[in-house]
């Protein structure tokens, strides 16, 4: 059984946005959201392509700037700061194309992802007690996605679905506090679905999760609450039951199938 949720009414925020908008020329792609996401919660942000979901991803990492509004990353006001330093803070992401170094080994991409992070650069000196303690780190997080059988290979050798797996053992190596997932089950397989969502439901609830996915049965099972997207606007916030059960979000989403029973 896993642990509890922290409760969402006394805990401070992870995030929190408020009126964050985005523009791009003529186009609104993300107009005046608002959301709170509290330490530990899992949060899924669905709706369809072009809701807005990637670009909002983007400002919250701080990949693109807002064009509007405020972004509080664990309690402090980020909305200025480039995503070097909200990394730093304890955010890591994946993005729906997976960014590998093809060339290195699993452990190797897993490894640097720690340096990059603490510190900021490459360093040209080895450092054997630090870099020991980053390697240990890329191991472990390897075990918690299920890839330390292939530390030793080239990730460009790999398969699509253990891509993914690197993509996620790289954020997680970096021991982040909150995790955001952009699409992690696009192009995988059934069995490699399944696994995904052994592994989502596995972690650590010190860690938060924002999770972007279009397959509704990892994003409904995994999520404890959902926030969905249209036009760049949430249009509704609820638990998955809730969602379900949404006339709204039915007819524009989700199907005959998700409807409660």
């Amino acid at each position: 059984m896993t642990e509890a949720a922290p409760s969402v009414e006394h805990a401070e925020p992870a995030l929190r946005l408020r009126g964050v908008g985005r523009r791009f020329g003529g186009l609104l792609a993300v107009h005046d959201v608002d959301l709170d996401i509290v330490h530990g919660e899992r949060r899924a942000i669905l709706g369809p392509n072009g809701a807005g979901k990637t670009t909002l991803f983007n400002v919250i990492c701080g990949d693109l700037p807002a064009s509007a509004g405020r972004v509080e990353l664990f309690g402090e006001d980020v909305t200025t700061r480039p995503a070097r330093y909200r990394a730093k803070l304890g955010l890591a992401r994946t993005y729906q194309q997976s960014r590998l170094f093809n060339g290195l080994t699993v452990e190797d991409s897993i490894y640097l992802s720690i340096v990059g992070v603490e510190g900021g650069r490459l360093r040209p000196v080895v450092l054997p007690g630090r870099d020991r303690e980053a390697r240990e780190r890329a191991r472990e997080a390897a075990g918690k996605v299920a890839i330390s059988h292939k530390l030793g290979e080239l990730v460009g050798s790999l398969s699509h679905g253990e891509h993914r797996q690197v993509a996620i053992a790289m954020a997680l190596a970096a021991e982040p506090k909150a995790l955001m997932l952009d699409e992690p089950a696009s192009g995988l397989s059934r069995g490699e679905r399944q696994l995904l969502t052994d592994l989502l439901l596995a972690l650590d609830r010190k860690i938060t999760l924002i999770l972007i996915e279009h397959d509704m049965d990892i994003a409904l099972r995994v999520a404890e609450e959902v926030t969905m997207m249209h036009d760049g606007r949430v249009i509704v916030e609820g638990t998955p039951a809730e969602i379900r059960a949404n006339e709204t979000v039915h007819d524009l989403y989700l199907g005959r199938g998700y409807r409660n029973e």
